[in-house]
């Protein structure tokens, strides 16, 4: 039988890259985690691990059984919150957006760890995709994602609230012209368009925009990972972006973008069909306080 303390020591080697590395985080004897992790590895008659040099590389039997212990040890902690009352605890795994995180939730964490300072709040930033499937793959609680995430068509088992109507911008070079030309942009403009990875919705719409203004899709994507990179790209004159306005606020001077915004984009608060601890509700209740124009009514299930 799994138990869920040697499936948590399995997360945690996978997390360390090291049994070493595990044993610090853990507090425990290394010992001790060699023992847990070969015993685990018995009892399933399968090697969970390849040994190489310094570092523990999974299997694919152990990419299976991570799928699972992330769902067991996520239910686990759902139940036990639950079964506490409706005081927030434990530990809650937020995806966000890069954007998002830079400009909307700095203020509403803080208020949300202030008032409650015994949940372990986890933030990390990817693509509007991979937050989604992340979410679905129980390894996040919640997420905040730009709607729809790029080939994402049929209905999902998500649970949606809308936040943020983000207003976004064409980010172009200093020397190009800032207004559209009839039928189009500037043909000065870069047909390389700087952006996060694939699953980004902001790129998507960015190479949709420029396949629509020049009959075909960017000449290549500067793949970056981050803000400060993308704007870089940009000013440098060798690639347009497609950036919130949110986040152009944050700079100290103004950054030319064409004359219009290139689109509307809704952030969307993120969760499991049904999934709804005290501490998801709990800090929902603070993001949507914060936002700037609260939505009415939350949307149905996607």
């Amino acid at each position: 039988m799994l138990d869920l303390a040697t499936l948590a020591i399995f997360q945690q080697v996978i997390a360390s890259g090291s049994i070493t590395r595990a044993a610090q985080q853990l507090g425990r004897a290394q010992s001790n985690i060699t023992t847990r992790i070969q015993q685990l590895e018995e009892s399933l008659g399968v090697a969970l691990f390849v040994r190489e040099a310094r570092r523990m590389v999974l299997t694919p039997e152990g990419q299976r059984l991570q799928r699972y212990a992330d769902q067991l040890l996520t239910l686990a902690e759902e139940a036990t919150q639950s079964l506490r009352g409706q005081q927030p605890s434990g530990r809650l795994r937020l995806g966000s957006m890069e954007s998002t995180a830079a400009a909307r939730l700095p203020m509403p964490l803080a208020a949300f760890h202030r008032a409650h300072p015994q949940v372990q709040l986890e933030l990390s930033t990817a693509a509007s995709l991979q937050l989604m499937e992340q979410v679905l793959d129980h390894q996040l609680d919640a997420a905040l994602v730009a709607w729809p995430p790029p080939d994402v068509d049929a209905p999902l088992p998500l649970d949606l609230v809308p936040l943020y109507e983000e207003s976004l911008q064409l980010l172009r070079p200093v020397q190009t012209p800032s207004d559209n030309l009839p039928g189009g942009p500037p043909t000065e403009l870069p047909r390389t368009l700087a952006g996060f990875s694939e699953g980004c919705t902001y790129r998507r719409i960015g190479e949709q925009w420029l396949a629509q203004a020049h009959g075909t899709a960017p000449t290549r994507v500067l793949q970056l990972s981050s803000y400060h990179a993308i704007v870089a790209a940009v000013a440098a004159g060798s690639a347009v972006a497609v950036v919130p306005q949110t986040v152009l606020d944050l700079q100290r001077r103004p950054l030319p973008v064409h004359s219009q915004p290139l689109a509307t984009c809704t952030t969307m608060f993120v969760t499991r069909q049904g999934y709804a601890t005290p501490a998801v509700q709990q800090l929902l209740a603070v993001l949507q306080a914060a936002a700037p124009t609260p939505f009415s009514p939350p949307m149905e299930t996607a």
